[in-house]
């Protein structure tokens, strides 16, 4: 038999071949005996795919991976692999996540294994069962948007893998969301001047809440993550040069074990200025931190600012119940309630008071420690009227 050889004249393996447009393939049986193709643009690792073509897996890594499962007896996937199984095929190749995010990804499959769409084959997926099962998880078990769409989030891309893996012509789940199901999502908002002061005064007044008036007027004037905050630590405070180094958060799992992980993306990593106010409430912070017997290290970080009953760092969840807390007996005594205030309304609303202010937009990302602009302009601030007339007054030269 002579030796086959591609376009560049190299020698090309048993099942291995070059379709005349240029694209590689190797076609192989399964251990079911069921015959499979797999593309690539390239052969080997090296190689540079064609202009306008992505960069994907060589021919050979994928044969490499291919005969792996077979010599263990792993079946892999085709059109008659139910929707969970794809999800659960293409979850297997997510390593490294972060443990919120493999907690969304439990959430979805637990969802899949109690619904009949989880049980149909993927290739009888039709975008009508798509959009019906979404429309279902609305309508009768009375999920909310941001639920289904981050139900979505995980199951439109198993199904793209099997597109790109030439099992599916068409991704059912290729439809803009909204066009299906209401958006029943409330908008973040933040607070108004007023909202701030007083809630900022009803703290420092109130007997049991005045103990957690600092870190709240940090939280209000640096724009911090609130997982970024319960992870600072006193190395990581410099009361000298009046900033603080922000490079990794504080999180908790639902079995209690403590993790310190990378911050939210490359851009989370900055080293924040302060204003000689949110000195003075660190400094404060730190004096009245009682060292325990045996401080806590967490990824090998220690002297966490704030520590809990059991000596160990609180975490997001403490200051959540904590702002519950305080504005149920703010809004159990005045008749003018606050609206619902989170530690994350505290960044919203930093964020929003820092554009009104007229900050550079990219010197806000940045103290924001956004990865996109877009995220700084369109989720965060929001221009009402006044702000409106008030910069069309400055840009025209009127008084204001």
């Amino acid at each position: 038999m002579a030796t086959r050889r591609d376009k560049k004249k190299r020698v090309l393996r048993k099942g291995e071949g070059q379709r005349p447009d240029g694209r590689y393939f190797f076609k192989y049986q399964n251990v079911k005996g069921e015959v499979h193709f797999v593309y690539s643009w390239k052969l080997e690792p090296y190689d540079i795919p064609p202009a306008g073509k992505d960069s994907e897996y060589s021919l050979r890594e994928l044969e490499k991976q291919i005969v792996h499962d077979i010599e263990n007896g792993i079946v892999g996937y085709d059109s008659r692999t139910t929707v969970l199984e794809l999800v659960e095929l293409y979850l297997q190749q997510k390593v490294g996540v972060r443990h919120n995010t493999q907690a969304n990804y439990n959430f979805v499959i637990n969802i899949l294994k109690k619904e009949s769409f989880g049980r149909m084959l993927i290739g009888k997926v039709k975008q009508s069962d798509a959009k019906r099962w979404l429309i279902k998880m609305q309508k009768q078990d009375g999920r909310g948007y941001s639920s289904i769409h981050s139900i979505r989030g995980v199951v439109r891309p198993a199904f793209e893998m099997a597109v790109a893996d030439d099992l599916l012509v068409k991704n059912p789940f290729n439809f803009e969301l909204v066009t299906v199901v209401v958006n029943d999502s409330v908008r973040r908002k933040a607070l108004s001047r007023n909202e701030q002061r007083k809630f900022l005064e009803f703290i420092a007044n109130d007997k049991h809440f005045s103990r957690y008036y600092d870190a709240i007027y940090i939280l209000f004037h640096t724009g911090l993550r609130i997982s970024e905050f319960v992870g600072l630590t006193l190395n990581d405070v410099n009361l000298k040069d009046n900033k603080i180094t922000v490079d990794h958060q504080l999180q908790r799992k639902r079995n209690m074990e403590y993790v310190i992980e990378a911050t939210k993306s490359e851009a989370g990593n900055r080293v924040i200025p302060i204003t000689s106010d949110v000195s003075a409430a660190f400094k404060r912070i730190i004096a009245n931190r009682k060292a325990p017997d045996v401080e806590p290290m967490i990824g090998g970080k220690v002297g966490f600012l704030f520590l809990d009953k059991n000596g160990m760092p609180m975490v997001a969840l403490h200051w959540e119940h904590y702002f519950k807390h305080i504005c149920q007996k703010y809004n159990s005594i005045y008749k003018v309630q606050l609206p619902k205030i989170t530690p994350h309304v505290c960044r919203h609303t930093y964020c929003s008071n820092m554009a009104h202010s007229g900050m550079n937009p990219k010197t806000l990302q940045y103290l924001m420690g956004h990865s996109d602009i877009s995220v700084t302009l369109n989720t965060y601030t929001h221009t009402s009227f006044e702000m409106a007339e008030k910069e069309l007054k400055k840009v025209n030269g009127l008084k204001l």
